[in-house]
C-alpha cells in the first residue's frame, strides 16, 4: 500500500506540463512531485499514436518503480491518445487533463468557441466524446498549433516567431467569432499572455490546469494519501533529454533555480518489460 508522504509523479512530453505541476504545489505544498520531461521524444503532437502510447505506458511504468501513489498525465495529447489504456493497465490512480469543452460551453455568449491543441489531441475518440457530451448548441473550431510546443520547450515564449505562430493560429478563431478560447495543451499557458494578446481582451481563455490540481486533491483525500499539513513538499525534475539544454527553460518556467537530472530513455523503456 503506498504510502502518504509517497510521491505524486506527473509527466508531460517536454516541459509544458509544469504548469500543471505549478498549480498542483500551489493546491498541495506538503506533497512531494515528480516530474519526468520526455524531452528526447518531444513533441508528442508531431508523433503517430502508437510512439505516443508507448512512451507514456512506459514512463507510467517507470513512475510505479519510483512508488508514486498517483500518475498525473499533464499532457493533452497523451490522456487523448493514451489514458484509457494506461488506466487499464495499472491499479495506480490516474488523473489526467483534458480541453475543459464543458466550462467553455458554459460560458460563451457567441456560442462559438475555439481550441488550440494538437492534432493528435483534436482527433482522438476521447476528444469527440467530450465535443458530442458538452458542445451540444455550441460551435467548437479546432485550431491545431504547429510548432508552438517546439518554441515553449525552447524557452522561447515572446519572441517574434513565437508571436507571429501565435498570432496565425489564434486571428482566425476571434474572426470567426470565438469569444472563448481553450488551451488544449499544456505548453500553451506558458504564452497565454501571448495569446490573450493575439485574441484581444474581449476573448476569455480557459486553462484546465487549476482543475487537474483539485482534482488531484480530492482524489489524494477521497483514498486517504494526503501528506501531513505540517510538512513541506519537495520536486524532483527529470528528463530524457539533456539536462544541460532542460534545465534552463525549467528554470524560468519554474520560476527558481530547479536540479534537473538524466532519465536515460532505454531505462524508461526497459521498464515496460517489467510488467
Amino acid at each position: 500500500m503506498p504510502e502518504t508522504t509517497d510521491p505524486v509523479g506527473v509527466f508531460d512530453s517536454g516541459v509544458g506540463g509544469l504548469s500543471v505541476l505549478r498549480e498542483i504545489r500551489r493546491e498541495l505544498p506538503a506533497e512531494d512531485l515528480l516530474y519526468v520531461a520526455d524531452s528526447a521524444f518531444a513533441p508528442y503532437g508531431d508523433k503517430p499514436p502508437g510512439v505516443i502510447q508507448s512512451r507514456a505506458a512506459a514512463i507510467v511504468r517507470w513512475l510505479e518503480r519510483q512508488g508514486v501513489k498517483l500518475i498525473v498525465v499533464a499532457c493533452n495529447t497523451a490522456t487523448g491518445v493514451a489514458v484509457d489504456a494506461l488506466r487499464a493497465g495499472t491499479t495506480t490512480p490516474i488523473v489526467a487533463i483534458e480541453p475543459a469543452v464543458k466550462p467553455a460551453a458554459l460560458q460563451t455568449s457567441s456560442g462559438i468557441i475555439g481550441v488550440l491543441a494538437t492534432a493528435p489531441t483534436l482527433a482522438s475518440s476521447r476528444f469527440e466524446r467530450l465535443v458530442s457530451s458538452y458542445g451540444v448548441g455550441v460551435e467548437v473550431l479546432e485550431q491545431t498549433c504547429p510548432g508552438l510546443a517546439e518554441q515553449i520547450d525552447k524557452g522561447e515564449l515572446a519572441t517574434p516567431f513565437t508571436r507571429s505562430l501565435v498570432e496565425r493560429y489564434v486571428r482566425p478563431l476571434v474572426e470567426r467569432g470565438a469569444d472563448t478560447l481553450l488551451l488544449g495543451c499544456t505548453h500553451y499557458s506558458f504564452v497565454a499572455g501571448v495569446i490573450q494578446a493575439a485574441a484581444g481582451p474581449a476573448v476569455r481563455l480557459i486553462d484546465p490546469a487549476v482543475a487537474v490540481a483539485r482534482e488531484v486533491h480530492r482524489r489524494l483525500g477521497s483514498l486517504q494519501l494526503l501528506a501531513p499539513a505540517d510538512r513541506s513538499g519537495t520536486e524532483r525534475f527529470l528528463t530524457t533529454g539533456t539536462p544541460e539544454q532542460v534545465q534552463p527553460v525549467m528554470a524560468r518556467l519554474w520560476t527558481r533555480r530547479v536540479a534537473v537530472e538524466r532519465l536515460a530513455p532505454e531505462s524508461v523503456a526497459a521498464a515496460t518489460l517489467l510488467r
